[in-house]
């Protein structure tokens, strides 16, 4: 048998990582990557503008496109013995030009989603502080143009930015740089936190929820595309895919699951079903007591909480607090991952040396760091969270289903390759998964089709004069 082209470093033994997950951690770790952004910013915008009460149902179309992206992505994870992202599996499987494109792919993954969180945090945090009597001024809550409803005044102010989106992120990004250990248990204090105000939200706002609010379900299409019907449950279920990132964070421990063949599986499957089923949940709560056009907010469950009236003002605090722990979290991991995917980059010489360099005191990719958190920042300030989530999907999208069109190439390209989880149903499952995930891109709107073109354009054209230049020769691709 001819040999690989290409060869899997086995690190040695007492390297390896322990098989100590078993498929529950598996799951826990899932859901505690997905509960974040979605839930508690992107499900009022997605409803008010596209689906009504019908999200429910685009919740359901992103979670089975996930499901079946996430058994791909398995299968990468498993055959490469490394930690790493979609690039670094693209680069040992699929050649450096594929990995270009998913590494400046995940830049509008980790790099925007930074910014949509960050946008998500601050209307949170103004209303909680709001409610503690500190009133931050309209024009500096939310991105340039924006027309922003303050409590007790009837007229609507237009923002000129959004100072503390902008703020937080360059908070996080000094902690970044200095160097910040997180512990196991701080972690899982802050995805119980999480799931707790969602799990409190649904059961005690279940209570103020009136059924003619969904009525009508599936809100009549006005005429354009996107905007209501079924049409609109398609674009929705693209916007809200932005929910569901985070998912693959089950793929990536592939090496350390006791049974990756059996478990990898349900760790994604059962994380993606909780998850789906919390969304539907919070989704039948939250129109059901706000009327889904008035759902147009950064801090849709805070609304919805403020609507329920005296009965829920126990809970408004803890779900604004709740959130706003949540949304940190998920804001650190994404701004603590872009700077790793630069620094990887720059190892294979597809960017600037410079984008490698590592604090001599902190030990940290400080250059990227400090760059990844200077422009995340004047994003969350200018940008508003509706582009942001439909622009940040709309790159994932595209990720997922490079990764589902290479299993099938790899699996008929390179069939001798070790597989420790094989993705079951192959070519079926991954056609499922491209298909899914191609049909929610093609929902999005043509002006953020429009930027991704031009965003990978601009990655192309930094490929075709500097990147593939310098790793003439350098390539460790396994085939072609």
């Amino acid at each position: 048998m001819e040999k690989p082209s290409f060869k899997v470093e086995t690190p040695p033994l007492e390297n390896e990582l322990k098989r100590a997950l078993s498929a529950t951690n598996l799951t826990m770790l899932g859901i505690g990557a997905v509960i974040g952004t979605g839930i508690f910013v992107l499900t009022g915008t997605a409803a008010a503008n596209f689906a009504g009460p019908a999200l429910v149902i685009s919740f359901i179309i992103s979670g089975i496109g996930c499901a079946f992206a996430g058994l791909c992505y398995a299968e990468f994870a498993s055959m490469i013995p490394t930690a790493g992202s979609a690039y670094a599996y693209a680069y040992e499987t699929m050649g450096r030009f594929i990995a270009w494109i998913i590494g400046w792919d995940l830049i509008l993954e980790y790099l925007f989603g930074a910014s949509t969180v960050a946008v998500g945090w601050s209307g949170y945090a103004v209303s909680l502080l709001r409610d503690m009597g500190i009133n931050i001024p309209a024009q500096l809550t939310a991105a340039p143009g924006t027309l922003v409803t303050v409590p007790g005044n009837p007229e609507q102010i237009t923002a000129l930015f959004n100072l503390p989106a902008f703020l937080i992120i360059l908070a996080v990004t000094t902690l970044l740089v200095v160097g910040i250990s997180e512990s196991a248990r701080f972690n899982n204090v802050i995805v119980f936190v999480k799931v707790g105000v969602v799990l409190a939200f649904i059961a005690f706002g279940a209570a103020y929820v009136n059924v003619d609010n969904w009525e009508p379900f599936i809100p009549q299409n006005t005429g354009t595309f996107g905007e209501y019907g079924w049409s609109g449950i398609m674009r929705a279920s693209g916007v809200i895919f932005f929910a569901y990132i985070g998912f693959d964070a089950v793929s990536t421990v592939a090496q350390e699951a006791k049974n990756p063949q059996r478990d990898m599986p349900i760790g994604i499957l059962a994380s993606l079903f909780v998850c789906t089923v919390l969304y539907i949940l919070v989704t039948l709560v939250l129109t059901g007591i706000v009327p889904y056009k008035d759902l147009n907010v950064a801090e849709p469950i805070a609304l919805g909480v403020d609507r329920a009236g005296s009965g829920l003002l126990w809970l408004r605090p803890l779900i604004k607090i709740g959130a706003i722990a949540g949304l940190s979290s998920v804001m650190l991991v994404m701004l603590m991952g872009q700077p790793r995917i630069f620094y990887a980059m720059a190892k294979d010489n597809l960017l600037p040396a410079g984008f490698a360099k590592v604090h001599p005191r902190f030990q940290t990719p400080y250059v990227t760091t400090i760059l990844t958190g200077v422009i995340s920042a004047t994003v969350a300030g200018f940008v508003p969270i509706n582009i942001l989530g439909e622009l940040v999907s709309i790159g994932t999208l595209l990720a997922f289903v490079i990764v589902c069109v290479g299993i099938i190439i790899l699996r008929r390209k390179r069939p001798d390759l070790p597989r420790p989880f094989r993705t079951p149903l192959v070519p079926l499952v991954p056609i499922l998964g491209a298909l899914i995930c191609f049909a929610q891109m093609a929902s999005l709107p043509g002006d953020t089709w429009l930027r991704l073109i031009i965003w990978m354009a601009i990655g192309l054209v930094i490929y075709f004069t500097y990147g593939r230049y310098r790793t003439r020769g350098k390539d460790r691709e396994a085939f072609g």
